[in-house]
């Protein structure tokens, strides 16, 4: 055997979608090529796949190798086609089984000793390609299992990969009780509770959380705009699955998803002097900004006054769609960005405008 197809996946934006691997193997100088549009990640995996497989053992071709990432015409990005590579190129080389290879789909950053790292937007990979069965790294295999009919297995090094392919090992695949997972409710430091007086601002924050209004609240420093405003999470209904599944897809792509669903309702407070870019995401290679990653939460921006006016201006289309487009030369990708806005100002620059006792 000269070729095979393993099967990966990639996202863009918060969508995944699947992606195949072929690999050929043929006599020649010794080579190994990664073509399909890879970006500096994906080619610098030959290093990693090359190491991780001669220092665990295994034998590795003294041939020319081509990888072939499939569809050509999508910018691959990631580390998480170290694992399918290197899963391509034991089965062509007949140490492992080439037709259980065809049954999983391989996700995972492989190190040079052979351990599985974590990587990210395996959540959005795993939704849209359910129904399959996965080899992912151990720490995101809880956050590939809570998608519904997917069948998860977890390995901490590519060794173990291997000897479940060859049936030296049978563990069973990873699962989550999702009326579990949704029930749970962490203890919250902040309670509504809490405050004493306030009446109207409390008030004001209930028909916020009810209705998803945007509210601003504006008074003199030091009158609990901010504690009232880090305090409107705890007075909002739960999230549903289908919320969790959104919200955890956004986290995943960038990156900060520690482990299965976020259940408790996003609420980020970005500085005054961040960016338009970290605002409302993008970048070379377009990454979720602050209003996503408040998606079906809070966003608070506290001395709203004082980020730029281009910033300011820039939140009109999530505001008013619930979504953002960034488009870039590589592509264009879409973000989901349905948020309550939550702001604090002071009345005036220094503050003391309509204060008895101060000038």
């Amino acid at each position: 055997m000269s070729f095979i197809k393993v099967r990966s996946g990639a996202f863009a934006g918060v969508e995944g979608f699947e992606v195949s691997v072929e690999v050929d193997v043929s006599p020649g100088i010794p080579s190994f090529s990664i073509v399909g549009l890879p970006d500096t990640a994906v080619k610098e995996s030959r290093e990693r796949v090359r190491s991780a497989i001669k220092n665990l053992g295994f034998s590795f071709p003294q041939k020319r190798i081509t990888v072939n990432l499939s569809p050509s015409d999508l910018r691959k990005e990631g580390t998480h086609y170290d694992l399918p590579i290197a899963v391509g190129i034991l089965a062509i080389t007949g140490q492992v089984p080439a037709d259980k290879v065809s049954d999983f789909v391989f996700l995972g950053e492989i190190s040079l000793n052979g351990d599985l790292r974590k990587t990210r937007g395996v959540l959005p990979v795993v939704a849209s390609l359910r129904g399959g069965k996965f080899v992912l790294p151990v720490e995101n295999s809880v956050e590939g299992a809570v998608v519904p009919d997917a069948e998860v297995y977890g390995f901490s090094g590519l060794g173990e990969v291997v000897s479940f392919l060859r049936g030296e090992l049978s563990p069973e695949p990873v699962g989550v009780n999702l009326d579990e997972v949704l029930k749970e409710n962490p203890d919250l430091d902040l309670d509504m509770g809490d405050v004493i007086g306030q009446t109207l601002v409390k008030k004001a924050l209930e028909i916020s959380a009810a209705g998803g209004h945007n509210l601003s609240l504006i008074g003199a420093p030091g009158s609990g705009k901010s504690m009232l405003a880090k305090r409107i999470v705890t007075i909002l209904p739960p999230m549903t699955f289908e919320e969790s599944l959104e919200v955890s897809k956004i986290y995943s792509v960038a990156g900060l998803l520690s482990d299965g669903l976020i259940t408790r309702r996003p609420f980020r407070s970005p500085h005054h002097t961040s960016s338009e870019v970290a605002l409302i995401g993008g970048g070379s290679s377009p990454l979720p900004g602050e209003v996503s990653l408040a998606h079906r939460g809070v966003l608070s921006l506290d001395e709203f006054p004082e980020f730029s006016r281009k910033v300011i201006e820039a939140l009109r289309q999530p505001l008013e769609d619930g979504y953002v487009n960034v488009s870039r030369a590589k592509g264009r990708v879409t973000f989901p960005a349905r948020f309550t806005l939550i702001t604090a100002q002071n009345p005036c620059p220094c503050g003391n405008c309509g204060n008895p006792f101060r000038e």
